[in-house]
């Protein structure tokens, strides 16, 4: 019975490693009953990668975060072939967004993962959100729900499971839950009307898994946040809702949670309050342990019941099952001809722009740099100097740190960044981040505007009003985003 316990302890943990190989650690833990593995770019995911976890155990669930756009693990070196998911909201085409969604589960088809931590269902309802953004199919309930439900169709109907995400709702939060816990201030009517419709959609749709987020709603529950939440997860997603799939965490190593309890204790909360599966993004083989354990004591204490416990590692298992099932699928998809740069499609038609300009010289890009959300890969690119700089050799770039000055840009902008006298003469592209969140970006784009009316400004996220003559809107992060851009830019 004891060894039971373990294995079925080891089946609802989903960790992540460091390093580009699966550890020798990792491989036995895989060998006693560990349910699975979260991949991340820092492990260069790859079918080579994902073999040495299936040789070890061919149920493990193996996921990973590939929503498109700013949040990729295949393609952060050079960005996704995808816009994500504003930019899709954007065109508004659900045809095309099942599409994308259909040749993101191709990719991750063809190196054998089981599940995507995708799509984001959150409503952005707030502009000033600091994690979300971009990541939301839009503002709309009724929108999000519709291209949630494309996308989760497209990714399944690839053999890849789906996992909508974060209920019951991350997008009317100004606060990062990487770093501390979000509060969301809306009454149980404002979250039926707003949040919840996209996750309704998702399981009437037959999404397979949804990760709850670290949010304290007090309307459902004042004392705890969601992923501990017996109210929220129970009583609301599976009772409510009728959600009967994998129920997964958030990262258990985020601060919003993180800063209240030991992981431990994280994971034997959260199993009690109905999750089926614990991501912890970033463990050592002693801290892989440690969760076990922790599992297994609160079992033997009647902390948490042990048909709970077995119930979770059910849903796993009915998971990878249905994974397994699916191989003819992937094995029609894989073989299909490349369906062409559906991508860089959506990355253009989600395009905004206001005014117009060809440019026939090397520009200078001047990059406002805002930091990213840690969500983020930290060696993504926004990729626009690389784009520009294809088609119009020359092209440079100069950097700003977060709230820094801008160079000059009007006259003594050559002494400035040491282009030479021609520099003067240069088209200036301005690239910002959000600025229709940060007061400072907007700050600089007047100042910009002010000293060369001529600036062009790119915009890669929630977007301000225009200013200036020419303002563009890519509404996302990515290769393709950046390629559609530069094309506008020049043609």
């Amino acid at each position: 019975m004891t060894a039971d316990l373990y294995r079925l302890a080891m089946a609802v943990l989903q960790p992540g490693y460091p390093g580009t190989t699966v550890p020798d650690w990792m491989r036995r833990a895989l060998g006693q009953g560990l349910g699975g593995v979260v991949l991340f770019a820092r492990n260069d995911p790859r079918a080579q990668v994902v073999a040495q976890i299936r040789a070890e155990n061919p149920a493990a669930v193996v996921a990973v975060d590939e929503e498109g756009g700013a949040v990729t693990r295949f393609e952060v070196a050079n960005g996704s072939s995808f816009p994500g998911n504003r930019a899709l909201g954007v065109v508004d085409d659900v045809a095309l967004t099942e599409r994308v969604a259909r040749e993101i589960g191709r990719m991750l088809a063809r190196s054998d993962v089981t599940l995507d931590y995708a799509p984001s269902a959150d409503v952005n309802a707030n502009p000033a959100n600091p994690v979300i953004g971009i990541r939301s199919f839009g503002p709309d309930p009724d929108l999000v729900a519709r291209h949630t439900v494309a996308y989760v169709n497209g990714l399944q109907n690839a053999g890849v499971a789906a996992c909508a995400k974060h209920f019951p709702g991350h997008g009317d939060t100004t606060t990062d839950s990487h770093l501390a816990l979000p509060t969301v201030h809306a009454s149980r009517e404002e979250l039926a009307e707003r949040d919840l419709p996209p996750f309704r959609a998702a399981v009437a749709a037959g999404v397979r898994s949804i990760m709850c987020g670290h949010l304290l709603i007090p309307a459902l529950d004042p004392g705890l946040p969601a992923t501990l939440s017996r109210p929220v997860l129970t009583d609301l997603l599976r009772g409510e809702l009728g959600f009967d799939g994998m129920l997964v965490t958030d990262a258990i190593e985020m601060q919003a949670v993180a800063a209240m309890f030991t992981p431990g204790e994280i994971a034997v909360r959260s199993l009690a309050a109905g999750v089926d599966a614990i991501c912890a993004g970033m463990v050592t083989e002693e801290g892989l342990y440690e969760l076990r354990d922790a599992i297994v004591e609160a079992v033997k204490s009647g902390r948490l019941a042990e048909d709970r416990l077995a119930e979770a590692a059910d849903r796993v298992a009915a998971l990878s099952a249905w994974y397994t099932a699916q191989a003819p699928a992937r094995e029609i998809v894989t073989s299909e001809p490349d369906g062409g740069d559906v991508g860089l499609e959506a990355a253009r038609a989600a395009l905004t722009a206001t005014g117009s300009v060809t440019l026939t010289r090397p520009p200078l890009v001047v990059e406002v740099n805002t930091r990213f959300n840690q969500a983020v890969d930290p060696a993504t690119v926004t990729g626009i100097t690389a784009a520009l700089t294809t088609l119009l050799p020359g092209t440079t770039r100069v950097q700003m740190e977060a709230g820094g000055p801008l160079p000059r840009l009007g006259a003594g902008l050559a002494a400035k960044v040491g282009l030479g006298s021609s520099a003067d003469r240069r088209p200036v592209v301005l690239v910002v981040h959000d600025a229709a969140r940060h007061p400072w970006v907007r700050d600089r784009i007047a100042q910009a505007v002010q000293e060369r009316p001529d600036v062009i400004v790119v915009d890669t996220g929630i977007a301000a009003d225009p200013a200036g003559a020419v303002h563009l809107a890519t509404h996302g992060i990515s290769r393709v985003s950046a390629q559609a851009a530069a094309e506008w830019l020049t043609s």
